[in-house]
């Protein structure tokens, strides 16, 4: 299937789900399944009560980003779609990758507490898209507008702190290639996770959205991430102090300086690491040697 070419209702489903991998995951969120023979997109998708147009305007926009909707696209196959999309995050996709990201953590030293803090990273993550599905759910779209990238910034940060923070071979328990492998595939299932949920983000702004309150799509915007910088020292400071798991209040008053300032700096702290979680920031600190880890509850 060529780049210019769109799928039609005509062609046969088998061909879809063997040459483009980013539709399998829209072809299950759907309710269509494997077995499909040599039948149609459309004859599928009558057989299983999915509007074909509805299907087809979805399918396009993930293979070839084609943004134009049918005129009589089904308000109750978009529900559809977006339920089991829910669903498989919920359900399926963010449990199995906790479960493989402890898999490939145990290997390292508990003492050094940062296995700890990138799962908390990751738990934190999962939280925020819980909250992002609900409002979903609820119809609330423009309550979580911005919601999108802060949720992605979170498992980009989380793969970074095993990038830049995952313990030495000294530090691990084990050293076998066997933990290699399994802190590789975790990587590719954070990877993919990010990738998953950025298009999910994208089909809604782009066909949910406008469908389902009738407004003008928006378009899908793609974030740049600020370089990394150098702390200052009042900054590391500060960042002491909230890893120590102070109050604003209470860093203002051990630093004899506003709460205005210490917001100001917990501000570009999170702007030059890219790092937005305690958790996160407690890693960065026990790694660059800011903190104690032996006086960290």
């Amino acid at each position: 299937m060529h780049k210019w070419l769109m799928y039609k209702g005509s062609d046969k489903i088998c061909d879809l789900m063997a040459h483009e991998e980013d539709a399998i995951q829209i072809i299950s969120r759907f309710g269509l399944e494997m077995g499909v023979g040599e039948q149609t997109i459309a004859e599928v998708c009558e057989a299983h009560n999915v509007h074909t147009p509805t299907f087809l305007a979805i399918v396009n926009y993930k293979v070839f980003r084609h943004r134009a909707l049918p005129e009589d696209i089904d308000i109750p196959t978009l529900q559809r779609y977006l339920h089991n999309a829910h669903t498989y995050f919920l359900d399926f996709r963010l449990p199995r990758l906790r479960r493989a990201l402890i898999e490939a953590i145990i290997p390292a030293d508990p003492t050094t507490k940062i296995p700890g803090l990138i799962l908390r990273c990751y738990d934190e993550f999962v939280d925020e898209i819980r909250t992002h599905i609900e409002h979903e759910n609820a119809g609330l779209f423009d309550e979580h507008e911005h919601d999108d990238q802060r949720i992605t910034d979170k498992l980009t940060e989380i793969k970074n702190l095993i990038i830049k923070y995952y313990p030495s071979k000294d530090e691990r328990l084990t050293t076998n290639d066997q933990t290699t492998y399994l802190l590789i595939s975790v990587m590719s299932d954070l990877w993919h996770t990010e990738q998953d949920f950025e298009d999910h983000c994208a089909i809604e702004d782009d066909i949910l959205r406008p469908a389902l309150t009738k407004i003008q799509p928006h378009s899908h915007r793609r974030h740049t991430q600020p370089d990394t910088e150098e702390l200052s020292e009042r900054e590391k400071d500060v960042l002491i102090q909230v890893v120590r798991g102070l109050s604003n209040k209470e860093i203002a008053d051990v630093l004899c300086i506003s709460m205005h300032t210490v917001i100001s700096h917990r501000k570009h702290i999170a702007a030059k690491l890219n790092i937005h979680s305690t958790a996160g920031l407690t890693v960065y600190a026990i790694v660059n040697k800011l903190v104690d880890i032996n006086n960290l509850e």
